[in-house]
């Protein structure tokens, strides 16, 4: 019978669910020096949970940066998120000052290539056709009816099929 994890007292927000947050916590806490860091890791993350709640759905990609000086720094993907974000400021100020937040000013960064990942597209080379659709296509190339409309397509089938069965 397994025996399950001791519960790990410490966690940043949003990432309760997820293993590497605990070993993030488990380093941070493996030495005197690196332990220094959690608070401050726990603070922004609780900031970063306050934020939002408050805000609207539409602002999930906005990132705490940093509380420094009662300036809240927020890092949004587009500058259209930023113009929208802006007339949100007043709100999001008051709210957080009501959580006990000492937010004085919030400034806005626009952050290209946020840290939202980007699905990759497929590079056409990479495709793979079953044997079935390769027959299919070559069957398709020698039926077509040969006429000089017909004969780029046919050509484009006929090299498409070759090519794919060498890469089999």
């Amino acid at each position: 019978m397994q025996s399950s994890p001791p519960p790990r007292p410490f966690h940043i927000y949003g990432t309760r669910d997820r293993k590497t947050a605990f070993g993030a916590t488990d380093f941070l806490r493996s030495s005197d020096r690196l332990a220094a860091l959690l608070p401050n890791a726990m603070r922004m993350g609780n900031l970063q949970r306050d934020c939002r709640l408050i805000l609207p759905p539409m602002y999930t990609a906005c990132e705490v940066v940093s509380l420094q000086e009662s300036v809240l720094s927020l890092a949004v993907p587009s500058s259209a998120v930023a113009a929208k974000l802006k007339q949100q400021v007043p709100k999001l100020q008051a709210a957080l000052q009501k959580k006990g937040w000492q937010v004085e000013a919030i400034r806005i960064k626009i952050r290209m290539g946020s840290s939202v990942p980007v699905r990759e597209q497929a590079q056409p080379s990479s495709l793979r056709l079953p044997a079935t659709a390769v027959d299919a296509f070559e069957e398709l190339g020698e039926t077509l009816e040969e006429t000089a409309q017909n004969a780029p397509l046919i050509a484009a089938i006929r090299r498409l099929a070759e090519k794919r069965k060498k890469q089999g």
